[in-house]
């Protein structure tokens, strides 16, 4: 005799996809220059380069690169930023 659970009605059939885009979004806008948002996307060779180089340039560079991945970030839909930056593993731009 098999004993198997019957799914429950408002159980997804496919497990959620964990989408960052709105942290990874907000930090990469307000601290891009420490490069924490890569981290948070498990980009870590990505992220210890970008603080790097802020530490270097005092957060000049890695500021405005911070700045526009943020915006990037926070401007394509769930599903293209989820293909493209935790499937994809673009590490830049």
């Amino acid at each position: 005799m098999e004993n198997t659970k019957p799914e429950a009605w408002n159980t997804p059939s496919t497990p959620r996809q964990e989408n960052k885009k709105v942290v990874a979004g907000i930090l990469a806008i307000l601290l891009g220059g420490l490069g924490i948002h890569k981290f948070i996307l498990g980009y870590t060779q990505e992220g210890i380069i970008q603080l790097v180089i802020g530490i270097v340039s005092c957060g000049a560079i890695s500021g405005l690169i911070g700045l526009i991945e943020g915006i990037i970030y926070l401007t394509k839909t769930d599903e293209e930023f989820y293909q493209t930056y935790q499937v994809g593993k673009k590490g830049w731009f």
